[in-house]
């Protein structure tokens, strides 16, 4: 029998307040942990949670769970059909010796009224993969959650093992979206499990965004903010993401992944959760993740470098705000809104983004 020890912080009684398009040739070289999800709307909402996390531990079979639903006296969680925490409006608990084995830990967090909440740890831990993780998990503006298990961003899927691939056949993915230039595809071609339709869908292809490298940190810094406009503007990257959210918005449970799932990848999340409507602000920290889940394999990258040549390569292997943010500018600078990026460039009308809503809001 699973042992299974609750261990629970006292309830607080208060109100809560409330990937790279870094040159690609640097990238195909290289080949990590969190959940969240987050505030704001009305209390009306039907799922009364503002926000709500899971987060695996360090020790195998450890999580902990935190969560905010003002107006609930009690919330029960439960993994595996068992309850093995509690605890009111506001909580966090840790849970520990759960199966250390298990391919994803899910949580339900069920309220005293209102619906509830089907959680687990954001990232999938794969051998061959750092930044696999699931792309829902959070709240948007009006109550609503992305739905997990349902869409799955990644880095590079080539170094993927036999056992990795076991797992991820067990997540259900129908298809595996590839948004790398021809020559990242040949060098380090996907590893999928059976079953999971393979299309690529090159942002990248014809530019020269990845053929010449910057010389100085300024230039690093140049190179990824003009490659985020690229992403929101540039025709091959339009075609690519129409590729993605078609299929997205047709009820494909689907994976989408660059070489390092921070840069191509990372717009077509952020965008997505925008398309959903999760606020700003919540987009952005997913965003920055990459950064956390990066971290060891970066390190690595830059220490195997001369300092000078070091201080060059590090902006192209970081994510940072302003990258993101030269992407949402150019939004607004050539579609004038996002609504309006929506339609013309990733080929959203009104009915598809209703469809896409239906298959990932709860």
């Amino acid at each position: 029998m699973t042992h299974i020890t609750p261990v629970r912080t006292r309830v607080r009684s208060t109100t809560p307040a409330l990937g790279a398009l870094s040159a690609a040739a640097l990238l195909v070289a290289l080949a990590a942990p969190a959940a969240s999800a987050h505030p704001a709307a009305r209390p009306s909402a039907r799922i009364p949670f503002t926000q709500a996390t899971v987060t695996a531990a360090g020790t195998p079979g450890t999580y902990k769970i935190a969560w905010q639903a003002p107006g609930i006296r009690h919330v029960t969680i439960t993994s595996g059909g068992r309850t093995v925490a509690s605890g009111g409006s506001t909580g966090q608990v840790t849970v520990t010796g759960l199966p250390a084995d298990a391919d994803r830990q899910w949580f339900t967090l069920a309220p005293d009224h209102g619906k509830g909440l089907r959680l687990a740890d954001r990232l999938i831990k794969l051998d061959g993969a750092v930044n696999f993780r699931d792309a829902g998990g959070y709240r948007t503006r009006d109550g609503h959650w992305v739905k997990m298990g349902e869409i799955y961003r990644s880095d590079a899927l080539d170094k993927l093992t036999d056992a990795d691939l076991a797992k991820l056949g067990r997540l259900g993915i129908d298809t595996d979206y590839d948004l790398r230039t021809a020559s990242e595809r040949s060098s380090a071609p996907d590893r999928v499990p059976s079953g999971t339709r393979y299309v690529v869908a090159d942002v990248l292809a014809g530019s020269d965004m990845t053929t010449t490298m910057p010389k100085t940190e300024a230039g690093a810094v140049e190179m990824m903010t003009d490659g985020e406009k690229f992403m929101v503007s540039g025709d091959t990257a339009k075609a690519a993401y129409r590729k993605v959210f078609s299929g997205v918005a047709d009820g494909d449970d689907a994976l989408f992944h660059c070489t390092a799932g921070k840069d191509r990848t990372g717009w077509a999340n952020a965008a997505l959760l925008t398309a959903l409507g999760v606020p700003r602000d919540i987009v952005m920290k997913d965003y920055l993740a990459s950064n956390d889940y990066r971290a060891e394999a970066n390190e690595a990258a830059l220490a195997s470098m001369p300092p000078e040549q070091a201080k060059v390569y590090k902006p192209m292997l970081d994510v940072r705000a302003e990258y993101l943010n030269s992407g949402f500018d150019e939004v607004r600078d050539r579609f004038g809104s996002f609504s309006t990026y929506e339609k013309r460039a990733l080929g959203l009308d009104a009915d598809e983004l209703r469809s896409l809503k239906r298959e990932l809001l709860a």
